[in-house]
């Protein structure tokens, strides 16, 4: 059984379900694999919040004990569709939590994995990457794809990453607040950002965020592809319990 933290945001969980759902070489009801998800979001404080210093509880804590729950009705691999939520500071912690549980639970790391789909791919050097603020302030995908040998190219003006932070967290606009469908100035200053990243040689773009994924769901932005994590994460999680198309071979872009 595979199992989700929801939550995090709320429309991430239930939009990973749909990916593993939409991966799965299935052909009825039956054929679809088990999938627990749990979504409780007022118990995890905002990844973002916290990396940047506004929040004082590290989220790891709730999310582990989500974990555990998962587990208890019988997961044995689970993911977190979160890209902040990988930070060290939150990451380790959670890892670090679940083993002195003595948790066998298999929690697969979103952004080790797409570092390594890339890895596969062995076609793009240059990556680039929107994130939140909190995911762009700790380095997470930097550090990660630097130790592939990518070159990671991520927006550098704060004004422009200002606007990224707006475009998924303004009240009035913002991809939290009004997901469906996406305000067109949501996605406008989205696609701008993409834009500017490809202007500066970017060959390929990780949507490092699930909100920005909710919100670009194209898989090209003209000759350039589009990267969404969440289905990287539910392309890996299928390879695991040993779904047959994704445990011989590597997962096409």
């Amino acid at each position: 059984m595979i199992g989700i933290v929801g939550g995090v945001g709320p429309l991430a969980g239930v939009d990973l379900v749909r990916k593993i759902i939409e991966e799965t070489p299935a052909h009825k009801d039956q054929e679809h694999v088990q999938v627990v998800l749990l979504s409780l979001p007022d118990l995890i404080p905002d990844r973002t919040e916290f990396l940047i210093g506004n929040e004082n509880v590290n989220p790891g804590v709730p999310i582990s004990k989500i974990l555990l729950q998962l587990e208890k009705a019988g997961a044995v691999v689970a993911g977190i569709p979160c890209n902040t939520a990988h930070a060290p500071l939150i990451f380790n912690l959670i890892r670090a939590e679940l083993k002195r549980s003595g948790s066998y639970l298999k929690v697969l790391d979103m952004v080790e994995e797409t570092a390594v789909f890339l890895l596969n791919e062995h076609k793009y050097q240059k990556i680039g990457v929107l994130s939140t603020t909190g995911t762009l302030r700790t380095g997470i995908y930097k550090t990660v794809l630097n130790k592939y040998g990518f070159e990671v190219l991520e927006v550098e003006n704060l004004q422009h990453q200002d606007k990224i932070h707006e475009a998924i967290y303004n009240p009035l606009f913002g991809i939290k607040a009004v997901s469906s469908p996406v305000t067109q100035e949501a996605r406008d200053i989205l696609m701008r950002s993409c834009d500017e990243l490809i202007n500066r040689g970017a060959e390929i773009i990780i949507l490092g965020c699930s909100e920005i994924s909710i919100a670009l769901t194209e898989t090209f932005i003209g000759t350039c592809p589009l990267i969404d994590p969440s289905r990287v994460l539910a392309k890996a999680l299928l390879k695991f319990i040993g779904v047959p198309e994704y445990s011989d071979a590597d997962c096409d872009l």
